[in-house]
């Protein structure tokens, strides 16, 4: 596995219009190596599809397309997400005011001593201020 991949950079996948060659490159490198992800991200990108379908971004068939699609990316679900949530999650979010959320990849990607792929700006700059290595901004 290549990096910890976070439902911003998933959800970009889905739209045209967010399509850079960043962007694109990591989707690349997870259909060929794959990724890792906390096991709250399909929930994250279901939801944010959701929205768009209601925010008229695309309609019900092509919410389901792109669901199939994100399905089917070899991307890795942690089983430890929940346990690591207790502390070392609440503690990251704390200390660098994420929501839980955002700091379920920051500390999968720690723990896992993995890149972290995002577009959300507050989870890269408290990625960057650790040490980490981010990729996609």
């Amino acid at each position: 596995m290549s990096f910890v991949v976070d439902s911003s950079v998933a959800l970009a996948w889905c739209f045209e219009d967010e399509h850079t060659p960043l962007v694109m490159d990591l989707l690349d490198r997870v259909s060929e190596t794959g990724a890792f992800a906390p096991n709250l991200w399909p929930l994250e990108i279901l939801n944010g599809l959701l929205m768009a379908q209601r925010r008229k971004r695309l309609d019900a068939g092509r919410r389901q397309r792109l669901t199939g699609f994100l399905h089917d990316l070899p991307v890795e679900l942690d089983t430890q997400t929940a346990d690591e949530a207790w502390k070392a999650t609440s503690q990251l979010s704390e200390r660098c005011r994420l929501t839980i959320y955002d700091a379920a990849y920051l500390e999968l990607a720690q723990r896992r001593k993995l890149p972290l792929a995002t577009l959300d700006g507050g989870l890269s700059k408290a990625g960057k201020a650790l040490g980490m290595t981010i990729l996609g901004t």
